[in-house]
């Protein structure tokens, strides 16, 4: 095994398919070679620098392996997160990224030493980071199909057995045959223009429902990140340093980066423009800020703006799942999802196990983005050897929920696809219906949405690049009406999910919200891991 796999056409085989190619992919990717699987990663962009990690730099949960950094590690968001995380799971993420922060050190990525010349492994740098993993994924002999976006997964009697889509480039349409599939396909932004979040639309959701999986925490999916209304860069972390004001100067009361964003945004909803100048950095910090994410000052560098000294308008932009802990219920120890052959990791997967139902920022999600495509890509090749030459002789369907076809893109298809797009982003963007929800809004939005999903579950998409925009719309659709319903049933204020009719917490409601559901959507209660409860 651990062979390139093998093409035939625009056919291959493969032991285990990965659908992403970001971090958690990769390391899905390399862990599942290292097992000697056979293994081909299909990137909807280009391996390496697409996706939100490619272009900033993050920090990351590493924490050293002694009980107290830990326990106060565990703690530090756990009641934040409405208490909905798990001690097992937090300490297998931990240990393994420990693991794997070291391993990167030993595989050449450059961390920052002290005047110790010891190493700073608390962050990484977006585009040295997924360079480095792209290399190590080649090296381990994994074959990469850039610009290769999934358009449906392929299964038989007894499960998941690869996936299909289509090349962009050249708009030739590919399958590989698997005998176990990673989705590690990131989380949705809703195409909200946030950085890197170009490609998360939510179809590795779309993909496992129609599968058969569920979803667990869709409620906790309405991140919404500070941001200058002239950027793209959503790096709310820096905004911990910030003031808040006025257009007369005076200061804007309670306005912050944790829990003030919602007095941002009931100003922004009542037409006052908030501005914000990060003055709480001092003279010493502001150049290692600088250092960390250089990204970040770019649009004010090219402003001529002083963002220690000058203030500027800001706006929250809407991150969905990416920041968000929504995702594919997670079954096992493995990242399975409870259908054969069928593993998810990173924001593709609910992080509610390790932040229960509020963001992890950067760091925790980092984290889960390695150590869950580490687990998932294990599973994957245990599950394909445990198959053996079996995988190579299944006869898989397709699974898409709508109908697709060759042949030439209809006149009018692209401009009600972007339709489409405009009318989901018109219920899930604003923070009157996504961020301060209320019955009769989540109500009113999802009646638009399920029609929505009607009219596009009835239309035929091509195996197309233009197909792929299609599969997006329905994916974003999709999950939205999975984010409502999950809100409706959450009658109660818990982790990011905020109830204008219900402003308290309900201890009779400790429990996660079980989705999935493609025509008709149902939700369901599940129990916490009572040691979580002892935290």
């Amino acid at each position: 095994m651990n062979q390139p796999a093998l093409k035939e056409g625009l056919k291959w085989t493969a032991d285990v398919l990965v659908i992403g190619g970001g971090p958690a992919g990769t390391w899905a990717a390399l862990t599942a070679a290292a097992k000697g699987a056979k293994v081909i990663l299909a990137d909807k962009g280009y391996c390496g620098s697409s996706g939100a990690t490619a272009p900033s730099g993050t920090g990351v949960w590493y924490v050293k392996p002694e009980a107290e950094l830990r326990e106060a590690a565990k703690a530090s968001r756990y009641a934040m997160g409405g208490k909905l995380a798990e001690h097992r799971w937090m300490d297998r993420v931990l240990d393994r990224t420990y693991e794997n922060m070291n391993r990167l050190g030993v595989s050449g990525y450059p961390f920052p030493v002290d005047e110790a010349g010891i190493p700073y492994r608390r962050g990484l740098q977006g585009p040295e980071y997924m360079r480095l993993m792209r290399k190590l994924v080649k090296k381990a002999g994994v074959t990469i199909l850039d610009h290769s976006p999934v358009l449906e997964l392929l299964a038989d009697e007894h499960g998941v057995a690869g996936a299909a889509g289509v090349r962009t480039q050249s708009g030739e349409a590919w399958s590989v045959q698997a005998g176990a599939v990673v989705i590690a396909t990131g989380g949705c932004a809703f195409l909200s223009k946030a950085l890197g979040c170009n490609v998360l639309t939510g179809d590795g959701y779309l993909f496992a429902a129609e599968a058969g999986a569920s979803l667990s925490g869709m409620e906790f999916s309405n991140a919404y990140a500070i941001c200058p209304t002239f950027s793209s860069v959503t790096k709310t972390a820096y905004y911990s340093y910030a003031s808040f004001y006025y257009e007369d100067g005076s200061v804007a009361l309670g306005a912050g980066s944790k829990r003030g964003r919602s007095v941002i945004a009931r100003n922004l909803l009542a037409g006052r423009q908030v501005f914000a100048k990060l003055d709480g950095a001092d003279a010493e910090l502001q150049p290692l800020l600088r250092t960390a994410q250089t990204n970040f000052f770019l649009p004010f560098d090219r402003r001529g703006i002083n963002p220690f000294k000058d203030v500027f308008p800001v706006t929250l932009r809407l991150e969905g799942t990416v920041r968000g802990t929504g995702g594919i219920r997670i079954t096992d120890e493995s990242c399975g999802t409870g259908v054969p052959g069928l593993y998810a990791a990173g924001d593709a997967a609910t992080r509610e196990l390790i932040c229960g139902g509020f963001t992890g920022g950067g760091s925790h999600n980092a984290a889960w983005a390695m150590s869950s495509g580490s687990f998932a890509g294990e599973g994957a090749a245990a599950y394909a050897a445990r198959l053996g030459r079996h995988s190579y002789h299944r006869a898989p369907v397709g699974l898409s929920s709508s109908p697709l076809v060759h042949g030439e893109v209809k006149a009018g298809a692209a401009a009600r696809t972007a339709e489409y797009v405009e009318a989901v982003q018109a219920e899930v963007k604003p923070y009157d219906i996504n961020l301060f929800r209320t019955e009769q809004g989540l109500t009113s939005s999802l009646g638009r949405l399920d029609g929505l999903w009607t009219e596009q579950r009835g239309r035929e998409i091509r195996l197309t690049p233009e197909g792929v925009k299609a599969r997006e719309a329905q994916a974003m659709t999709a999950t939205a009406r999975w984010m409502y319903n999950s809100a409706l049933a959450r009658t109660e204020t818990r982790g990011m999910h905020k109830r204008e009719d219900f402003q308290g917490s309900d201890d009779a409601q400790h429990h996660r919200l079980i989705s999935g559901g493609l025509d008709q959507v149902w939700v369901k209660t599940e129990e916490v891991a009572k040691e979580s409860v002892l935290l």
